[in-house]
């Protein structure tokens, strides 16, 4: 009886678990906002057309910019997540992002506007790695595959938020959809007096002290450093590309050429609306793929469906519904392969450099991805940058075949997985 009730999710665990859902699903909100108005916002900041090749130049640059500081925010609060606690790391960072997406309204020209998305992309980039320990520390292990995938399925219920929003708002001024990204700081309120400290994270904090951040790369825990950094960087580049150039293919597409602007974002929002729904089935078979196959086995079949959509669907032009279907695949399977991870990740690192090896790992990845979205903008044709990146995932389905395999009974407290 005693170990039917350890397994049981009790009261704090649940409260625990949702206050990390809804920092992830905020995530999903004030991160994807830009990706819907990019092109109309920045050529309003710059005087230009939203097909000027310097609107989008800049564009593409705003959007590298806040990847990086995403990259820099999980690097940076994962590792202040592992010293001062997941839940006072989680509140600080939601602030962060809450209020700088928040001011992006007031931006009066392009270079305001980046500065406000790079330090929102701190916070984003730092919760992520604290909401993500939070979850694996606080959850009954045997429900961690379930658990990664609704967790993920936080983010894409906030992009979703973000596409009834842009839709809602879109015979607004496209600055004003940001204002709706001050929400998350309201959340804040609630997590600090409701969600103490995970006690896997207290007891190891009373036996040691954090590992520095050099412990990265140790011996013993390179190997586990170099797999998900590599994994995290090859994925992510597909998912921004799919996050970001998704919505240029389509405004861009010829047959949508007659589309007023308004019209156009209606179109976006409506495309976003059904990948991501799709995307959500796709967070739920990894978690069954990787539940009862493996993750080595779950990870390659869903990055082989993902290297198929890319390059099948997007290496010859075709119409604006045919790249649509073809955007919803690749989201099914290069985006869903992200609901295996935010509970995988973490727990392949030791309790007390958790969130510094995640969020270094995951976010460090967004470098790599900025640098493809510099890349991809050279392309006049966003169709190919779909194509391109596709060939990325026969390094990560190589890799996946010497991915560590996660054992459902905890880890020691400080100790190796």
């Amino acid at each position: 009886m005693q170990a039917v009730r350890s397994t049981m999710i009790t009261k704090r665990q649940g409260t625990a678990f949702v206050a990390a859902w809804l920092g992830w699903a905020f995530d999903g909100l004030d991160g994807f906002l830009y990706g819907l108005v990019a092109l109309p916002f920045v050529a309003e900041l710059l005087g230009k057309g939203p097909k000027d090749p310097e609107t989008l130049s800049k564009a593409a640059i705003i959007q590298a910019v806040f990847l990086v500081g995403w990259a820099l925010g999980g690097a940076v609060f994962g590792r202040i997540g592992d010293i001062i606690g997941r839940t006072k790391t989680l509140n600080l960072t939601i602030l962060t992002y809450a209020c700088f997406t928040g001011l992006a309204a007031i931006s009066g020209a392009w270079w305001h506007l980046m500065i406000f998305r790079f330090v929102a992309a701190l916070g984003i980039g730092g919760e992520w790695a604290a909401g993500s320990a939070l979850a694996t520390e606080t959850l009954p292990k045997r429900y961690h595959h379930w658990g990664s995938a609704i967790l993920q399925s936080g983010y894409m219920a906030g992009m979703i938020m973000a596409s009834f929003t842009a839709k809602w708002m879109k015979d607004f001024d496209p600055r004003w959809v940001f204002v709706v990204g001050v929400i998350p700081a309201f959340v804040t309120l609630w997590i600090r007096k409701a969600i103490p400290e995970p006690d896997e994270w207290k007891g190891a904090k009373e036996r040691e002290a954090a590992p520095p951040i050099s412990a990265l790369f140790s011996r013993q825990v390179l190997p586990t450093t170099l797999k998900v950094l590599t994994m995290s960087s090859i994925t992510l580049c597909g998912a921004w590309t799919i996050l970001y150039y998704g919505a240029q293919l389509i405004r861009a597409h010829p047959d949508n050429a007659h589309l007023t602007p308004a019209q156009l974002t209606d179109l976006v929002s409506n495309m976003t609306i059904t990948y991501t729904l799709w995307n959500v089935g796709g967070n739920f078979a990894a978690a069954a793929l990787t539940k009862y196959l493996g993750y080595r086995k779950g990870f390659t079949i869903l990055l082989t469906g993902a290297l198929i959509a890319f390059v099948l669907g997007f290496g010859v032009p075709r119409s604006s519904d045919e790249s649509r279907v073809w955007i919803t695949a690749a989201a099914f399977f290069g985006l869903g392969v992200f609901g295996a991870f935010p509970l995988y990740f973490p727990a392949l690192f030791p309790t007390l450099l958790r969130t510094t090896g995640a969020g270094f790992c995951y976010n460090t990845g967004r470098i790599i991805t900025a640098a493809s979205t510099i890349f991809a903008a050279q392309f006049k044709d966003a169709r190919l940058a779909f194509y391109y990146v596709g060939f990325a995932y026969v390094i990560v389905i190589l890799l996946a075949f010497t991915m560590p395999e996660v054992r459902e009974e905890p880890l020691a407290v400080g100790g190796e997985p």
